[in-house]
């Protein structure tokens, strides 16, 4: 092996993903594996030398959130102690992205407490997809790009060859995200008007703010848990007159029961990525799933041969 041929390792969370990538890269991912012991703790080894390499380790949190951000610690710290010379983690899905503020008495700023804990593990960079909120870029002081899965969810969308269609944000919060959903296929914007009463991660569709008459609708949006909004968006959507309805989410976190409220709500199909891979849910026919593997790969290409990614963050 070259010296400064790339290392991509795979942790629990996204193995498949790690492949797709690999792939893309025409390398084979790196030897290593994690055992799990009987009372809950964790053991992560690197199975070949990593001495004096940049290497790259991928590794959604989620699913179990907990037990997968520990690995990510445990990770990052035997490379570095492995004499890798740069830790570039690659987190597809951050899910502690969600505790971004303080925004009410006598909480964690959690996405907070995992950026110092990432730093302090050791890693030298993070790439990541859709952050829930860009601020976040700036509770690290190590580098971070946040990459977009606009590009492959809009080239799926187009391929659909749907006419007359309309991008809907499914609340005001991401209708800076959904403009440019909606500048990418050349369409306009509608918004629903949503609120949120609890944590229970159920939400009220109050109104759709623009006119989506006889449109075929794009709900598109960062993740999504219960499948609870994307069915409440849609089925107002059809009640103010959109021919069809259509999802396309980054993060398919897909807990139990998203899966039967997105059945019987009136989306024709979920689109998601493979950001997730470990859901405790089987997919149905509605949901389709777009890999964001080239995206990740040549963001790991540019970086490793010191190449600008500008254009892969900020897409027009």
């Amino acid at each position: 092996m070259k010296a400064d041929e790339m290392m991509v390792f795979a942790g629990s969370g996204s193995p498949r993903l790690t492949a797709r990538i690999c792939n893309y890269l025409q390398i084979e991912p790196g030897q290593n594996e994690t055992l799990r012991f009987s009372e809950g703790n964790t053991f992560v080894r690197i199975l070949e030398n990593v001495r004096g390499r940049q290497v790259y380790l991928v590794q959604s949190t989620v699913f179990p959130t907990n037990d997968n951000f520990m690995e990510l610690l445990f990770w990052i710290d035997a490379f570095k102690r492995a004499s890798a010379a740069a830790v570039t983690i690659i987190i597809p899905y951050f899910s502690y992205a969600k505790g971004d503020k303080k925004d009410e008495p006598r909480v964690s700023i959690r996405a907070r407490v995992c950026a110092d804990a990432i730093e302090m593990a050791g890693a030298t960079r993070v790439v990541a997809m859709d952050l829930h909120s860009p601020q976040i870029q700036g509770f690290f002081r190590i580098p971070v790009d946040n990459l977009y899965a606009l590009p492959a969810l809009g080239e799926y969308i187009q391929q659909q060859q749907l006419e007359n269609m309309i991008v809907v944000s499914p609340d005001a919060g991401f209708t800076k995200q959904a403009r440019k959903y909606a500048t990418f296929l050349g369409t306009s914007v509608a918004i629903a008007n949503k609120e949120r009463p609890s944590h229970d991660e159920q939400a009220e569709v109050l109104e759709i703010i623009g006119d989506v008459k006889g449109k075929a609708a794009i709900v598109v949006d960062d993740f999504t848990i219960s499948g609870g909004t994307l069915a409440a968006v849609s089925a107002k959507l059809i009640e103010q007159g959109a021919r069809e309805v259509y999802a396309m989410v980054t993060h398919g976190v897909l807990t139990a029961g998203s899966i039967e409220r997105i059945a019987a709500s009136p989306l024709k199909k979920l689109i998601i990525t493979d950001t997730v891979e470990n859901q405790p849910v089987a997919f149905s026919d509605k949901i389709e799933v777009v890999s964001v593997a080239p995206l990740f790969g040549e963001a790991i290409r540019r970086i490793h041969y010191r190449e600008s990614i500008s254009a892969m963050l900020f897409p027009k």
